[in-house]
């Protein structure tokens, strides 16, 4: 389907062509007209089947063909300062040829960026891109100009929840008109989305697309190995690999800052991004990244969602990731554009079980390589054995 098709305003139009927007994805063909129809909507989609575009477009062509009003009129919902940013920037792109007014808001800048936002939320942005503390932070001080608020985009939603973020949204939601129209976007579907879409959405329609499979063109390796094999074992793969861009995924903040640690110890261009570094720092760091001034990137999970980098040659799970969404979440970061990439695993004992739970997922089996001679032999792969734990006993009394 042709983005003509869904009648938008030529200015809006303009903009969609030059980002090279020729026809709508699955999402953005089910999505839009039933938000330019103006009913909620619930809508499960993964990262990177086009669902920003799919709520962006509709919303601005809504606004720009609306009564001019001195008020924020859409407020988009984010777990995450990267997802705000890439937002805010695919927004300045489409709107490039309309009067939209936009800002991304959200935590970890200096007190120059909070007036900046200050002002844009006072004087009643168009368009308001947030995190959901740093929005309470400023709904809290009663000068956002959002009593004539008319659309409330929820996005990533099932991300925000695993975050903690439930009473934050159900808070700013309180700040709202009760007349509005709500969109809510989510990678998975488990019932606590489906609890909160009852308590925010009216009627809503739905949009459910099948959580799909990594791109064939990537190919996927594990190793089976001890936690102690493991940082010997990337040092290995790294200096066999002559790539220029490779991104390294941990579970944990420490866990990425004592790899990054040691991949330095061995002399490698390398530097870890996490929720502990400054937003000016994070910026710096992935601003380098995606522009090749640096090759190897350890970072958690802040980066496997909402985050555009393109020619990623490996990614490497250092951990196991917390479920298979997160896994083709991940190692979809490789071979995007139609280009190859290759992804590898590495498995401890204890993660066995969870990369059993993802290959039944994906439906195949990883191929297991065969740990090199000189780092020992690795455990046997059984990932139906659970880890298993000491019992407390109560003494009687």
């Amino acid at each position: 389907m042709e983005f003509q098709s869904f009648g938008f305003d030529p200015k809006l139009f303009e903009g969609i062509e030059a980002n090279g927007f020729l026809t709508a994805t699955p999402i953005q063909e089910q999505a839009i007209p039933v938000i330019l129809e103006g009913r909620d909507l619930l809508a499960s989609a993964q990262t990177g089947t086009g669902k920003t575009a799919a709520f962006l477009l509709p919303i601005i062509h809504k606004i720009i063909t609306s009564p001019p009003s001195n008020s924020v009129k859409a407020l988009i919902v984010v777990p995450t300062r990267e997802l705000a940013v890439q937002i805010d920037q695919q927004l300045e792109g489409l709107s490039y040829f309309t009067p939209i007014s936009s800002i991304a808001v959200y935590g970890g800048t200096d007190g120059s960026s909070f007036t900046r936002e200050q002002t844009a939320l006072s004087e009643g942005a168009d368009i308001i891109i947030c995190t959901p503390g740093r929005m309470i932070a400023h709904l809290n001080q009663n000068y956002v100009k959002i009593s004539k608020l008319k659309y409330l985009i929820l996005d990533e939603a099932d991300r925000m929840l695993d975050m903690g973020f439930y009473d934050d949204i159900t808070k700013i939601i309180s700040y709202l008109p009760e007349e509005r129209q709500n969109l809510l976007f989510s990678a998975t579907m488990p019932e606590k989305i489906k609890l909160l879409s009852r308590k925010v959405l009216k009627n809503p329609f739905e949009i459910s697309l099948a959580v799909s499979k990594p791109a064939e063109k990537i190919l996927q390796l594990a190793y089976v190995v001890y936690n102690n094999q493991k940082v010997p074992l990337v040092k290995h793969i790294l200096d066999a690999k002559t790539l220029k861009s490779i991104l390294i995924f941990c579970s944990t903040k420490l866990s990425a800052k004592n790899l990054a640690i040691e991949l330095k110890k061995a002399k490698l261009a390398v530097e870890d991004i996490h929720s502990d570094l400054d937003q000016e720092k994070r910026e710096m760091v992935l601003s380098q990244f995606k522009s090749k001034q640096l090759n190897i990137l350890v970072a958690t999970d802040i980066l496997s969602r909402g985050i555009d980098v393109e020619d990623i040659d490996l990614v490497i799970n250092y951990d196991v990731p917390n479920d298979g969404e997160d896994y083709i979440h991940r190692i979809g970061r490789t071979a995007r554009a139609e280009s190859d990439g290759v992804a590898i695993t590495l498995i401890n004992e204890k993660e066995q079980s969870r990369f059993g739970e993802i290959e039944a997922l994906l439906e195949k089996e990883v191929h297991k390589a065969i740990v090199p001679a000189q780092f020992g032999e690795g455990p046997k792969y059984n990932p139906t054995k659970r880890p298993q734990f000491k019992k407390k006993f109560r003494r009687k009394k």
